[in-house]
């Protein structure tokens, strides 16, 4: 009898902790990449693999994380606003801007790396057309912004071994809280890489989102064609211009 429920249980355990995992992007600071409530798999193998040092994350990659233990403000105490006995920290979902080595400046909302201009267009177009374009406020012109523990705030940074520098997709005002606000993530925080949308199956092809909004959820619109949801998230190309 515990042998036919061992099988099972164990093989739940290396899918659920080596094999693959789903999660569900929770608000809008991936937009337009990711939308509030799609569904990303994340193959959990890899993740491990990085950890070790067998492999690594690129820039441009979406990955799914725990913000730094040193970042006190990212802890919560409650889920759906049900008080919790304990702190933990969520896992959070952004993009690979720079890795280890990788000295990042950033001015009037525009990414340098290592020198080089990231084209952002595939991020930034949106946001301009939706009038939110971010060039003025001090989280777009810092690589830190100074709200990390002994960090001050400066436009430059270099990405410390070991470690990933990360930016939310929402480039409108305070859309996205990433390193530039908590610093640099270590890779045993870092789940893994986030490679397909799944979920919906069908999606409006086209959003629009209020700026400033109080309610940056609830403030985004969608409209047009029905048109299918399910892709691979792959890193934007110009980020593979970079190493030419």
């Amino acid at each position: 009898m515990l042998k036919e429920w061992v099988s099972p249980f164990v093989f739940v355990v290396l899918l659920t902790q080596v094999g693959v995992a789903a999660t569900r992007v929770d608000g809008v600071s991936m937009m337009p990449g990711l939308r509030n409530n799609e569904e990303v798999i994340i193959p959990k193998l890899e993740g491990w693999a990085h950890r070790f040092g067998l492999g690594t994350y690129h820039r441009g990659d979406i990955v799914v994380f725990k913000p730094p233990r040193a970042a006190a403000s990212e802890w919560k105490h409650d889920i759906h606003g049900v008080p919790l006995p304990w702190a933990y920290r969520p896992y959070l979902i952004k993009r690979v801007i720079g890795v280890a080595g990788d000295r990042i400046r950033i001015e009037e909302g525009q990414v340098t790396i290592n020198g080089h201009l990231l084209d952002a267009h595939w991020t930034q177009d949106f946001w301009r057309a939706q009038g939110c374009l971010d060039t003025t406020s001090a989280e777009a012109n810092a690589a830190v912004t100074g709200l990390f523990p002994n960090a001050p705030a400066t436009r430059t940074l270099t990405v410390p071994a070991g470690s990933l520098f990360v930016m939310g997709d929402n480039r409108s005002p305070g859309g996205s809280l990433d390193s530039r606000y908590f610093g640099t993530v270590p890779l045993a925080d870092v789940a893994g890489r986030a490679v397909l949308s799944v979920w919906p199956i069908l999606r409006n092809s086209q959003a629009a989102a209020l700026c400033a909004s109080a309610d940056p959820k609830n403030s985004v619109t969608t409209s047009g064609p029905s048109e299918l949801n399910l892709r691979v998230l792959n890193a934007p190309a110009t980020f593979a211009d970079l190493d030419k």
